[in-house]
């Protein structure tokens, strides 16, 4: 095997691990929290919200930390191995505030780490002199394929509602984290004496937003965040609530929920080869003008399907998911990547993540909750063709809006100079 092939090897573990690790409880965690600790709708919409506030600091504060003191796989690898033993020491805790801090912190040490991801991904294909847009996304692909074997494993050992996922996290994340000694050196990129009070704090990243098309960019990277985690949290309770009509008690939606969302990110893993193509030739803002269209059709699919006759539209909005997700997320890190100076890329993209899945989050989280909470009756039963058809209307007035306001030819053409 030579070199090159032997880089993009290395990668795909790396990409592998990263979200085999969230996988392994990201979309079943609010089961476990709702049918084994009895918590309900507004204690699991918070904790899912310590992502976002996590999100808030944390990655952009270890990007920081990774362009000027400390070597990015270092500060990586030490994130995913405290991680662990967080995930591993959760299953000990039953009471709402000690779940609430110890998942806090578990989002703070892996959020992170998806901007850091990226930063050591880039930094070692730019050693080996590969394409970053052409060689990225075959690699990147396999954290699709991590996070779908992760969800598919916890579905068939039956651990939806299990703490044995937390476990099977903890294990990934410690071999993730001993892994990424290995991979090669990211050292600081620069000096910080003799700099401004801006550079010697590690602020750099936020002066983007001087930059009309950056700050409108990160405006919109954060509103489409938010329609993402909408999905991660109320995608399988939306599912699981069918078993309360007889008809569909026993469908494979209800009975294998875990299953039918990982078509989601089998998706992804095929929308994500087409980036290459779709970046050249048509630019950043009609990728994303896809993605936004490709969320109201994911909400929308949601709104008129069931497991029963209805159930081709729910398969439907998976499939639709992967451009949706794909087409907004990894898009978005190539161009931020392509847009930005050498010397504060990982704080760019620290900056990136707090955006979607920080501030992002927190909106999506508590403004969908507020939805659900709208659509919900007396008895606890939930109007989900309405709440889905509420965030198909938020996206299609997203989709609206931007199309008018992100408007940067000259970016476009010297962006699409750079990915041919």
């Amino acid at each position: 095997m030579n070199d090159t092939s032997n880089i993009k090897l290395r990668l795909i573990i790396m990409n592998f691990l990263q979200f085999f690790v969230w996988g392994s409880w990201l979309t079943s965690l609010g089961v476990y929290l709702g049918a084994t600790l009895k918590f309900d709708g507004l204690q699991i919409g918070s904790i899912f919200a310590t992502m976002g506030i996590a999100a808030l600091i944390m990655p952009a504060l270890l990007g920081i930390i990774a362009d000027r003191w400390v070597n990015a796989e270092r500060v990586y690898a030490l994130c995913h191995i405290i991680g662990a033993g967080l995930l591993f020491y959760l299953p000990n805790v039953t009471e709402y505030g000690q779940v609430y801090a110890i998942i806090l912190l578990v989002a703070m040490m892996y959020m992170p780490t998806l901007g850091l991801a990226n930063t050591l991904a880039y930094n070692a294909m730019g050693q080996y002199n590969l394409d970053v847009v052409k060689d990225y996304p075959p690699i990147r692909v396999w954290g699709t394929v991590g996070f779908i074997f992760a969800m598919w494993f916890v579905d068939l050992m039956k651990w939806t509602a299990d703490a044995n996922q937390l476990y099977l996290g903890s294990i990934a994340a410690l071999v993730l984290g001993l892994y990424a000694f290995t991979l090669p050196k990211r050292p600081p990129t620069r000096e910080i004496k003799n700099k401004s009070v801006v550079s010697t704090l590690g602020l750099d990243a936020f002066v983007l937003f001087k930059e009309k098309k950056m700050a409108v960019f990160f405006i919109f990277s954060m509103l489409l965040g938010a329609a993402l985690q909408i999905t991660n949290l109320f995608g399988q309770p939306f599912l699981s609530d069918f078993a309360l009509s007889p008809e569909y008690a026993e469908s494979f939606a209800v009975q294998h929920p875990g299953i039918l969302t990982s078509l989601s990110q089998i998706s992804e893993s095929l929308f994500i080869l087409a980036i290459p193509f779709f970046m050249k030739r048509y630019g950043i803002k009609n990728v994303m003008l896809i993605s936004m269209i490709a969320w109201v059709l994911r909400f929308g699919l949601f709104g008129i399907g069931n497991p029963g006759s209805g159930f081709v539209f729910l398969v439907l909005s998976m499939i639709v998911y992967g451009m949706a997700f794909d087409f907004f997320n990894v898009s978005g890190s190539l161009f931020v990547e392509t847009e930005t100076s050498p010397n504060i890329r990982a704080s760019a993209q620290g900056l990136f993540v707090l955006m979607t899945n920080g501030i992002g989050t927190i909106v999506g989280t508590l403004g969908s909750g507020m939805v659900v909470q709208y659509f919900t009756d007396a008895d606890n039963v939930k109007d989900w063709q309405n709440i889905w058809f509420s965030f198909a209307t938020y996206a299609l007035v997203l989709a609206i809006i931007f199309f008018f306001i992100f408007n940067h030819k000259k970016s476009e053409e010297a962006h699409r100079k750079t990915i041919s």
